[in-house]
């Protein structure tokens, strides 16, 4: 299936933060709109594109290319009646796309899982994407208001009084598209809207709800600002504990923006956490209070930029097995380097051998923790969340920080020692009484 994107129009209202450049070429952090709606929908599997050009289309399709850059094939329609309303764009590709395509908007930022989606879908009807509960940052004076019963579209305009949802700008359609163009080009009404019109009236298309996904119109320098925070909000993952969410995400969601216009590689980023860990030990192994605060700060400085490279990938579409792998060996070699500073620097200061039992359970009870994490996400497929007691490698960080700053190692690595050993056990027995498979929970005790 080919995904056809429009990028013809001239983007009046943000031309003034577009630097000359066409709007499809605005970059928002670290990548073109129009790139982040080609990734995307990669991302969702696509991976032949239709781009109508007008407006500085040359410039575009410099940009891009052939789309070897990001491993798609482009091909480039132009539209020399651009200052006309969207739906002549799309009637232009008509011979460039097949019996079923994906339409999106080159100035639309949105999560692949919409695409994802809808591609599921029966394609015996045109499909429009629709957002029942649109959030407060959607300019509802400018958004497509769409009337629905059930998946019926009774009416679809900018300016209708009684709507229940909002065009997302995202379709699955067949080629009963183009004859409704068609038809409502002949009634001078050049708009995508009249033709889904003509559509909704034939009962040749029908709505699905995005619901709880986001997207947005980037069509105003305050939308191009919301969409920076709503990219960065997204990072946020399901399996951040409450100091990661909390604390981490507001400091490395900065930093990042810092690393993508630096061009930052994700797996340069994890060296860089790991040199912060090597740097933590090394206070730690000196012994003395004012050194351990450092070690201590290098530590937690060491978890947060830790979260930078995954920040990037994601936001970059750079995200890939082997770097997620390489991260995670990385962070293993820091953690055993952060641990192993502690003890050394408190036995050097005090002779006290205890502290090597004490390190032994911490450091074990670490990379058990780890490990089991990694192992329940490949049995089970899915990520191991806990809201109970997380003691990820964010809360671990950190306790060694305050631990620090509390001058009491001692006691910090047996406070970690406890808290992961006790994780483990729960999440063995978690697994042992729900009695998991491969394919989800058996059955419940």
């Amino acid at each position: 299936m080919k995904a056809l994107i429009i990028a013809a129009g001239n983007g009046e209202r943000i031309n003034h933060i577009t630097d000359g450049k066409p709007k499809p070429l605005l970059d928002v952090l670290g990548l073109t709109l129009i790139e982040r709606a080609i990734l995307s929908a990669k991302k969702a599997g696509i991976n032949e594109f239709v781009i109508v050009l007008g407006y500085k289309g040359r410039a575009i399709k410099k940009y891009l290319g052939s789309g070897e850059k990001h491993n798609v094939k482009i091909e480039y329609v132009y539209n020399r009646e651009w200052k006309k309303e969207n739906g002549v764009s799309v009637l232009k590709a008509e011979k460039a796309v097949g019996e079923t395509f994906v339409l999106l908007m080159s100035d639309h930022i949105f999560d692949y899982r919409i695409l994802q989606n809808l591609i599921k879908k029966s394609r015996s009807k045109c499909i429009l994407c629709v957002d029942r509960s649109p959030d407060a940052y959607i300019d509802m004076e400018d958004a497509t208001k769409v009337r629905t019963d059930g998946k019926k579209i009774i009416d679809i305009g900018k300016d209708i009084k009684k709507y229940d949802a909002v065009d997302c700008g995202i379709f699955l359609l067949n080629k009963e598209i183009f004859k409704a163009i068609k038809e409502s080009v002949k009634r001078g009404e050049t708009s995508l809207s009249a033709a889904v019109k003509i559509l909704a009236k034939n009962n040749k298309i029908e709505v699905f709800d995005i619901k709880n996904l986001f997207w947005l119109d980037v069509d105003t320098k305050k939308d191009y600002v919301q969409a920076k925070k709503l990219l960065l909000k997204n990072l946020i993952k399901q399996t951040d504990g409450p100091v990661s969410r909390h604390i981490n995400r507001k400091v490395s969601t900065a930093l990042t923006k810092l690393f993508l216009k630096t061009n930052t590689s994700p797996d340069t980023i994890s060296l860089i956490s790991l040199f912060l860990s090597v740097i933590s030990c090394h206070f730690f192994v000196l012994g003395n209070y004012f050194s351990v605060i450092l070690g201590g700060i290098m530590a937690q400085l060491s978890s947060i930029i830790d979260g930078c490279d995954g920040e990037v990938a994601r936001l970059k579409f750079k995200e890939t097995k082997s770097g997620a792998f390489f991260d995670a060996v990385l962070d293993r070699y820091a953690d055993t380097l952060i641990i192993f500073g502690m003890v050394y620097g408190f036995w050097t200061l005090t002779g006290n051998l205890l502290v090597w039992i004490a390190g032994f359970f911490a450091l074990s009870g670490t990379l058990i923790n780890s490990y089991t994490s990694d192992k329940y996400k490949a049995e089970f497929c899915k990520p191991f969340v806990s809201r109970k007691m997380p003691v990820g490698r964010d809360a671990r960080c950190f306790i060694i920080m305050i631990g620090a700053f509390l001058n009491q190692v001692f006691y910090t690595i047996v406070l970690l020692s406890i808290f992961t050993h006790i994780e483990n056990l729960r999440r063995a027995g978690f697994v042992k009484l729900k009695n998991l498979n491969p394919g989800g929970i058996k059955k419940k005790i």
